[in-house]
């Protein structure tokens, strides 16, 4: 159910209306549990069973891990969370690549090999699910945060509709506790909450969808030879294609978890401002940016190690950071592509400085 389309305005119109009505607090949580589960099932309903799995795993295993001293079973604990979400997001999202770059590796190497043709459907938004429920479960195995005793609110975190399939990334300790007491929006909250997600429709519908995709078909579709000029415009055009496409749908889901009561962090700041692509990534995207820095380039060691792994650990997490964007060489290349940016950034900074 996309938010640009007819059958979610009456979605988010119900939604809201029962949201308002004067039911107790418990009540509410459950019909937005109900009405994120819906919202998701609107687009392919089995896979909804993919977040049950998620949200069950992640409960247990954090639970039990909250009680339990020994090391080695906490670690397993945390094996069998990042088993199952990385596992189920590793074969819809990575599957079918990983196999057919495998049956190319071995035909280069003069080996007949094939395999048959896989069909994976890959279930929206579970890159983003997927990093959200295992923040959960890696704070509480590093006893940065407590787990949660209510089962609907976590439930809740991993599936609340507004951000469920293009983000925010939220962490636990933005979004649980605002389901502690009972919300909803004032008349600002309200307004302010259309007004974003207006704005947010707009800049997806009309500019990323509707003018710019047309100048970026047509410059990169193109069946001749075109002008520099044009070259450079379609160019312009898609760098602000995906920048309207990505952050109007993160302005939509702000605006809608406001006009319920929620809040949600922003998830850009002026990206294509920056000063450098340290500044850039500080601003795009910044809920997945912020995940990759807290949760892997800081356990890698970060910058505490010397410069080389430093230089070893932007790089990692920027090809996995590419990988997480698309399951194609060109988005791991593309994520080499910026850890080499940051790096060059690192070294420029050290000789001038």
């Amino acid at each position: 159910m996309l938010f640009n389309s007819l059958a979610f305005l009456i979605f988010f119109i119900i939604v809201l209306t029962i949201h308002n009505l004067p039911l107790t607090w418990k009540i509410k949580k459950v019909h937005l549990l109900l009405a994120s589960y819906i919202f998701y099932a609107a687009w392919n309903p089995p896979f909804v069973i993919l977040l049950w799995i998620s949200t069950v795993v992640d409960w247990f295993a954090a639970k039990t891990m909250s009680t339990e001293e020994r090391i080695g079973r906490r670690k397993i604990l945390l094996g069998f969370s990042l088993l199952a979400n990385l596992g189920m997001l590793s074969y819809f999202k990575y599957g079918k690549w990983l196999t057919e770059s495998f049956v190319q590796l071995m035909n280069q190497l003069g080996v007949e090999y094939d395999v048959p043709q896989l069909d994976i459907i890959l279930p929206v938004g579970i890159s983003f699910y997927t990093f959200q429920t295992l923040s959960y479960t890696i704070d509480v195995y590093l006893k940065r945060s407590e787990p949660e005793s209510s089962f609907l609110d976590f439930a809740l975190f991993v599936t609340f509709f507004p951000q469920l399939v293009a983000g925010p990334i939220v962490r636990p300790y933005q979004l649980i506790p605002q389901f502690k007491q009972p919300r909803k929006a004032n008349e600002k909250q309200f307004t302010w909450g259309l007004l974003l997600f207006t704005w947010g429709l707009f800049q997806k519908s009309v500019l990323a969808d509707g003018i710019l995709s047309i100048v970026v078909g047509d410059t990169f579709n193109a069946m001749r030879h075109i002008a520099a000029f044009d070259a450079w415009l379609g160019v312009f055009a898609f760098s602000c294609q995906i920048f309207f496409d990505f952050a109007g749908y993160s302005l939509c889901a702000i605006g809608i978890a406001l006009c319920l009561g929620f809040s949600i962090p922003n998830n850009f700041n002026s990206p294509y401002a920056a000063i450098g692509f340290s500044d850039f990534w500080n601003r795009w995207h910044i809920s997945l940016s912020g995940w990759l820095r807290d949760y892997l380039y800081i356990p890698l060691g970060g910058n505490r190690k010397g410069a080389r792994r430093t230089y070893i650990n932007l790089s990692i997490t920027m090809l996995l950071g590419g990988l997480w964007h698309g399951a194609d060489w060109r988005f791991l290349i593309w994520g080499g592509v910026h850890g080499l940016y940051l790096i060059i950034e690192r070294l420029l900074k050290k000789w001038f400085d």
